[in-house]
């Protein structure tokens, strides 16, 4: 499926396709700043962003695993393409090879550098943000989000974790036709295109309350909750059996933090086989984590879209969406209608394993960018 109607440009193809990566390189066309890939885990990552480097008529591509494609709605084994052409955007990505030994000066020094050079080179693009795709499983993304947020200025940040369905074993990204793990790579996008970042997510936080009382920060694990093993004492909240905890009882049943006047979600992934509970990003002892309650998905996302839609004359959304929102959404019955709002806006993205906004690194959300027709925006 390709749309090419609209100034950013998107296709794509079932992920074994035998010509895939040709095939969407045909149905983006040439003249493109910059390629954004979202490839479905189940086809060989590595040979997909080679073939990508060959084939595209682009100055970058940037790639990534996925939990999850979006066009048109929740889509499936696919590889999705969203093309940004030289008109209208211009582009600078890092690479950031290893995210566990960042030097946050050198980085730094490399982001001012990237943010002059597309400044200098395009005064007519006065609209920029910076956009983060960065290894899932690198159990890294929270301290990198702050080192990158120190040298970002008034560029607002975006972004998503790199997925691998729900197997959670390997996540991969790449740039220019090679493929990296525990990496990250920062786009810098500039438009004469208006562009607008947002955050969203359909929680509250409830008055059911628990304090982690032991924890292996590093790794991202829960031993107890209220001084309980963790699994067991999140089980007894919610009212359920600790030995049938799965991946839908913690997309239906998140928990939350209290960060800067607002609540942030503090996903968990898994439950391990000695009853310890695996979160999505930071977690540390003494940290008071909140039931969420929940409001209805699709009531929440037509307003939240309406309101961004409302802006201007709207050319498409990249989205960054939680892997936990694609599993509630299935449980509830709301993929379908979900869809079709996406479908509606022109939502185009990936299901993630965690998402970045600004300085913080979130779960259970929805991040992205809002493009607008340059000549519509009220």
């Amino acid at each position: 499926m390709v749309s090419q109607e609209h100034i950013v440009r998107s296709a794509s193809i079932a992920a074994h396709h035998p010509n895939a990566i040709k095939t969407l390189a045909a149905d983006l066309g040439e003249d493109l700043a910059h390629v954004f890939l979202y490839v479905s885990p189940s086809v060989n990552f590595d040979d997909i962003a080679k073939q990508a480097q060959h084939l595209f008529h682009a100055d970058c591509i940037v790639a990534c695993t996925t939990a999850g494609e979006i066009m048109s709605g929740y889509t499936e084994d696919q590889i999705v393409a969203v093309g940004l052409p030289n008109n209208h955007f211009a582009t600078k990505s890092i690479l950031i090879k290893d995210v566990t030994s960042v030097n946050t000066n050198d980085l730094i020094g490399e982001m001012i550098r990237a943010r002059t050079e597309l400044t200098d080179a395009n005064p007519m693009f006065s609209h920029e943000v910076a956009f983060l795709i960065v290894d899932g499983l690198s159990l890294f993304e929270d301290q990198l989000v702050s080192k990158i947020s120190s040298g970002l200025g008034p560029v607002p940040l975006f972004g998503g974790s790199a997925g691998d369905g729900t197997r959670f074993e390997k996540t991969y990204v790449a740039c220019n036709g090679v493929s990296h793990q525990n990496a990250a790579v920062l786009t810098f996008m500039r438009s004469d295109c208006v562009i607008e970042s947002f955050s969203l997510d359909h929680l509250s936080a409830s008055s059911e309350k628990m304090v982690v009382t032991r924890a292996d920060p590093a790794r991202r694990i829960v031993h107890e909750i209220n001084a309980e093993p963790a699994a067991r004492e999140y089980a007894r909240i919610l009212g359920r059996d600790p030995n049938q905890l799965s991946e839908f009882t913690f997309a239906s049943n998140p928990l939350v933090v209290r960060v800067g006047g607002r609540h942030h979600v503090r996903a968990i992934q898994q439950v391990t086989k000695d009853g310890d509970l695996v979160f999505f990003s930071a977690i540390d002892e003494g940290l008071v984590l909140t039931l969420a309650d929940a409001e209805d998905m699709e009531t929440h996302l037509e307003r939240e879209f309406s309101k961004i839609a409302d802006q201007g004359s709207l050319d498409c959304m990249l989205i960054c969406d939680c892997i936990l929102r694609r599993l509630e959404a299935a449980q509830s019955q709301k993929t379908i209608a979900l869809s079709n709002i996406m479908a509606k806006n022109r939502a185009i993205g990936f299901n993630t394993y965690g998402e970045q906004f600004g300085a913080m690194h979130v779960n259970q959300t929805m991040t992205g960018v809002a493009i607008y027709r340059p000549e519509n925006k009220v």
